[in-house]
């Protein structure tokens, strides 16, 4: 590649002409692209909106906090961002870059690229599937939230029974409506308890909306993407004012950006923030490819991989600052709310404390206690677990714990209290139209890879239904009183181990396998520019190794420890730990690891020995049916057009095509 070369056609000799897009086994990329018969996008916005809104999803509001929660606030944004830069941006670039060029699904395009490596595609569509089952009934959750807004008070406002329910008296009324009235959560997941119809018809409602949403394609999905992809960024907007406006959002503030720089030192931080870049930007799921298969060839993919990305990390750090502004408010109405209780105590069994007028403030309660705790049992078994304002920013939570529980209980205090339905709708709104987004992009990657492969040969809209209707039988299994237990395996275990495998497997083969030379003539043609620097060093050295990194770290960690869960104890009114997996609990999890990973060499030994052989054809096979010579944009610029004329029709137009 870059070398010159003479070229003789139709008795003209052009010297002095470098080697064009894709050399001596240049495809007629235009006239393949102009014979297909393939969906495209409305517009370029439309496409950016779709790809955001598939990157953009849960866990940039509630999973990014957490982890900056937990591993030093600001410090964490140090290795994560560097991640982004080695990492996530070029993954997502190979991604955009091999759909726009090959214009197919997953599966067709690791075909075409080596009929042995098709087992690539079949284990993106797989991770798809297993992660739709689930993400779904997130989206259900969010719908039952949504509902039950439209009242006031607020069904979660206050506990039921006027002090009877002991359950609610011991945790919280936000925790007691979650795991109680919405869940209606079994003690263990081995005790399932039959199907909670509640959120049965709930779940059903989300697969409806997705049905209905997709059953064109992208001609339906990408109309429900102009609001599912921007709603939640006016709600965050609302939120973000809302919030750096109330009392004590600049400790919280102060917590995410203050770095704790020790945190640096604990390699479990760097393991964390290389993961979460990796799957916060949704690549290994196919939906990437998917969605750049429709656009045209001559589309710059280099700057949507950027735009995109950055946007993606953008998103998890403005989400960040709007949920720690209410989480410092929730930390310091917490903290007030424990020292008056400790205050009435103190007055009621210690008389010194009473007679003298004593305050408890966050500064003495400590030394109050420490003075009086042997004289009266109840100073003594006071719990001050939410008397530190610090204490209370320290006390990481997650996932739908976040969501559901914590910044629910934090809207519950917002004032006027009469508004706390309208911040519960935009606040459920906002989630479920997150969720959805993502949903489009994570079915297209099974949808499209079926389709272009020819494994279904039927009308899209069947496909859409069927697929809907299966994924919404299967989750059943999370309509179940322990279905937020098998949530919890689904989440932890088919969409994270098995997407870096396949994103590891993906690199290699892209860069190693079809060839980073033969990938820099594609984007020449496509985008106008060869890759710089930055890319080739990324994509040959720092991804696959920092990818390798993580997987083994991964496997040590998963090795030395044991897979135990969590659950709700109704009897202490708070989680605790439940221990170990039953043993087909713990065999379920290696199943999501390994199920979507083994297509990978099953289809490769298929396609060896021949007993599954690749019918279709293959980039290489196109190769040998082109037409050789062309003629590079730099040095078309030193030639007079006029010599170009004695070029066939087809190389003259690709020749104009070039011109500035």
């Amino acid at each position: 590649m870059g070398d010159e070369v003479i070229i003789e056609q139709n008795g003209v000799e052009l010297s002095n002409v470098e080697e064009g897009p894709t050399g001596k086994e240049k495809i007629d990329i235009e006239e393949d692209e102009s014979a297909e018969d393939r969906p495209a996008w409305d517009n370029k916005v439309q496409y950016l909106l779709s790809q955001i809104g598939f990157a953009v999803g849960l866990g940039n509001v509630w999973r990014f906090p957490y982890l900056c929660q937990r591993n030093g606030g600001g410090a964490f944004l140090i290795p994560y961002l560097i991640m982004l830069v080695i990492e996530g941006i070029p993954i997502f670039h190979l991604e955009l870059a091999i759909g726009q060029r090959i214009r197919k699904g997953s599966i067709d395009v690791w075909n075409q690229i080596n009929p042995l490596l098709g087992g690539v595609g079949v284990a993106m569509v797989a991770v798809s599937f297993l992660v739709a089952l689930y993400y779904n009934v997130i989206i259900g959750w969010c719908a039952f939230y949504f509902f039950n807004s439209f009242q006031a008070p607020l069904p979660w406002a206050t506990c039921p029974g006027n002090g009877t329910v002991l359950e609610c008296e011991k945790s919280s009324p936000t925790a007691y409506f979650w795991y109680r009235e919405a869940l209606d959560t079994s003690e263990s997941i081995e005790n399932g308890g039959g199907i909670n119809w509640k959120m049965m018809l709930c779940i059903f409602t989300a697969w409806l909306i997705v049905c209905v949403c997709m059953i064109k394609g992208i001609k339906s999905s990408g109309k429900a993407i102009y609001f599912t992809a921007t709603f939640p960024y006016v709600v965050l907007l609302i939120f973000f004012f809302r919030g750096v406006t109330l009392e004590g959002a600049g400790d919280g503030l102060a917590f995410l950006f203050i770095p704790r720089v020790e945190k640096l030192a604990d390699p479990i931080v760097w393991l964390e923030a290389a993961t979460q870049i990796f799957f916060s930007l949704s690549v290994a799921f196919g939906g990437l490819i998917s969605f750049s298969s429709y656009n045209p060839r001559k589309n710059n993919c280099t700057r949507d991989a950027v735009v995109v990305s950055i946007i993606n990390s953008g998103t998890s750090i403005f989400a960040s600052i709007v949920i720690f502004s209410v989480l410092g408010f929730k930390a310091l109405t917490d903290s007030r709310k424990c020292l008056q209780e400790f205050q009435v105590v103190m007055e009621n069994n210690v008389p010194d404390f009473a007679n003298n007028n004593m305050t408890v403030t966050a500064s003495n309660y400590m030394d109050l206690w420490g003075t009086y705790n042997t004289t009266d049992t109840a100073v003594r078994d006071f719990n001050f677990g939410y008397c530190s304002k610090e204490g209370n920013l320290n006390n990481a939570v997650g996932g739908t714990g976040l969501a559901f529980v914590v910044f629910t209980e934090a809207m519950n205090q917002f004032y006027p209290l009469e508004m706390g339905p309208f911040w519960s709708i935009l606040f459920f709104l906002m989630l479920a139209n997150l969720g959805l987004s993502s949903m489009f992009g994570t079915l297209e990657g099974v949808i499209t890879p079926l389709r272009d492969a020819g494994i279904w040969k039927w009308r899209k809209e069947f496909l859409v239904v069927l697929l809907c209707v299966v994924c919404f039988l299967i989750g059943l299994i999370f309509a179940q009183y322990s279905g937020s237990y098998w949530l919890d395996i689904f989440n932890d275990y088919s969409g994270t181990f098995p997407l870096l495998i396949i994103a590891f497997f993906e690199n290699i083969a892209i860069v190693y396998v079809y060839g980073l030379n033969r990938l820099s003539d594609d984007l020449l043609y496509m985008t106008g520019s060869r890759p710089n620097i930055y890319w080739k060093v990324t994509w040959m050295f720092l991804t696959p190794v920092s990818m390798l990194v993580i997987f083994g770290a991964t496997i040590y960690t998963e090795a030395t420890r044991t897979i135990t869960y969590k659950g709700w104890d109704s009897a202490l009114g708070q989680v605790v730990d439940k221990g170990p997996y039953p043993w087909w609990g713990e065999m379920m999890c290696y199943v999501l690891i390994c199920l979507p990973t083994l297509f990978i060499p099953l289809v490769f030994v298929l396609r060896l020995t021949g007993l599954m052989p690749y019918r279709g054809e293959t980039l290489k096979a196109k190769q040998k049916r082109t037409v050789p010579g062309a003629i590079s944009k730099q040095n078309l610029l030193k030639m007079r057009f006029s010599d170009l004329k004695a070029h066939s029709t087809e190389d003259s137009d690709s020749v104009k095509a070039m011109l500035p």
